[in-house]
């Protein structure tokens, strides 16, 4: 009965395959790990794979994540944080070291598809006070050499993601573009330098935090359905931000003398909680138009090859710094458990589809006790101890809780401290002033979470699977490339 199954299964592939050789080949996105619970690697790299993703990039060495992607079929982007940059700058050999370790030791024991190395994040952010700016060279340098000494340098290719602002215009059009003065010859050094070594740039554009930050920023202008009042460039015209930042940035190539630099937008999307214009409509209205170009392989303008794309970001990550906003941990189109948010087509109407496989902690919640008056001063020193250590951001203004009453916002504080803590006996008492309840507090659109259980998952995995049951899955696999081969998409 397998068997037969499988042969079905073959026959399917056969039959799809001209539909699939024309479906979603490009899409790409970032995959962040600053969860108190973060979903498997396995599982999110199945939940990559379920939903077309052929390209990710992490901000980190995260060795769970790296052997999770080895022999997935997924390219990948590996980042060092700002934090290491003194040390790789100050000594090859700590580069040679770190390569080593995150680079050679997955591609060749584990088979993960490392094609970028992305040296810092956003490492000239005006907000850094040039903190960085005399190590992110010297330290793309020595990652570059040790790339060559392990004999990685065709396949792995170094790169920076740079935040936009390291470029600007003076004249307020794309055509006025160019670095910033005050980096502008490291600017120079450092694309001479990824040139020279067959790397590409790597720029993150953010029309939401452009549309944020500024109270008289047209919002129709924030996304691409066309109905913003143009900005007039010449001959050019631009009806998003988006085109008319990433053609400031190709002016500023051009007139520097890379006017044919490859350029990756290593980060762009939309999040979903709190902000006036961090909701699911606008996000759902920003990213789904954002996959038609990326789909469609349109470009901008000025550079009509469309460049990588990717998309920021897959999970929600609630343990994220909120530095520049508490919307920081809500990124992601799919939630913290890999369950969707908002229907996304992904290609041909093809729809994303939730992570598989996610083990939860017991459906209970932690909420104020009906025996509680809200006048109790301990129940405000409870939530704001709650809200130090656990996940509050939801309840601010503009978010998806912000309007709870008194005692349904305490109620959200003590259950997010009750979930982050695994649902320990001890983390629902706060003063006597709270009870355990099997009753779903969620009130729409405000979700009362439940937590992965990673004790389940860790469990799980460490039982493993045994080689016969490996077996199926191999044939399968064989069957899918062999239709892939005879289809014509290899």
């Amino acid at each position: 009965m397998g068997q037969i199954r499988l042969l079905w299964f073959f026959f399917l592939c056969l039959v799809g395959c001209g539909s699939l050789a024309k479906g979603v080949l490009g899409l790409a996105c970032n995959w962040g790990l600053q969860s108190t619970h973060p979903l498997p690697p396995t599982i999110v790299v199945k939940l990559l794979k379920d939903n077309g993703f052929k390209k990710v990039k992490l901000f980190e060495a995260d060795p769970g994540a790296l052997k999770a992607l080895g022999r997935s079929g997924i390219e990948v982007m590996v980042g060092i944080p700002n934090d290491m940059l003194a040390s790789l700058a100050s000594s090859v050999r700590n580069a040679e070291a770190w390569v080593q370790q995150n680079v050679s030791n997955y591609i060749s024991n584990y088979g993960t598809d490392i094609r970028h190395v992305a040296v810092a994040n956003e490492p000239f952010l005006r907000t850094y006070k040039d903190m960085f700016v005399r190590t992110t060279f010297p330290a793309l340098q020595n990652i570059q050499a040790a790339i060559i000494k392990a004999g990685l340098g065709k396949q792995v290719k170094v790169t920076i993601p740079l935040n936009a602002d390291v470029y600007q215009t003076d004249s307020g059009l794309p055509s006025g573009g160019n670095f910033r003065p005050d980096i502008y010859d490291l600017m120079i050094k450092i694309i001479k330098f990824l040139q020279d070594n067959g790397g590409p740039l790597t720029i993150n554009i953010y029309p939401f935090l452009s549309l944020q930050a500024d109270p008289n920023f047209p919002k129709e202008y924030a996304f691409f359905n066309n109905t913003a009042s143009p900005l007039v460039d010449g001959s050019i015209v631009y009806t998003n931000v988006y085109d008319a930042n990433f053609d400031t940035l190709i002016s500023a190539l051009e007139k520097n003398g890379f006017g044919q630099m490859p350029v990756i937008i290593g980060e762009v999307g939309w999040p979903t909680d709190c902000d006036p214009s961090a909701n699911v409509n606008n996000a759902r209205r920003f990213n789904q138009a954002l996959l038609n170009r990326i789909i469609q392989g349109q470009g901008s303008p000025k550079r009509r090859t469309p460049p990588e794309v990717y998309l920021f970001s897959l999970i929600d990550e609630d343990n994220k710094s909120v530095l520049p906003g508490n919307f920081e941990r809500h990124w992601g189109i799919f939630n913290y458990d890999g369950s969707i948010k908002y229907p996304l087509d992904i290609g041909n109407g093809r729809p994303i589809v939730a992570a598989k496989g996610v083990k939860y902690l017991a459906r209970q919640w932690c909420v104020l006790s009906p025996s509680a008056s809200i006048s109790d001063p301990n129940v405000a020193q409870s939530v704001s101890y709650a809200c130090q250590y656990a996940d509050c951001t939801s309840l601010g203004y503009g978010s998806s809780c912000g309007n709870l009453d008194v005692r349904n916002n305490a109620s959200y504080a003590f259950n997010m401290y009750y979930q982050t803590m695994n649902q320990r006996k001890d983390s629902c008492f706060f003063n006597n002033l709270s009870v355990i309840t099997t009753v779903d507090p969620s009130q729409a659109p405000c979700r009362f979470e439940i937590m992965i259980d990673i004790g389940k998952h860790e469990l799980a995995r460490s039982h493993g699977k045994s080689s016969a049951a490996r077996i199926p899955s191999l044939i399968s696999a064989l069957m899918l490339v062999l239709a892939f081969v005879i289809c014509g998409v290899y």
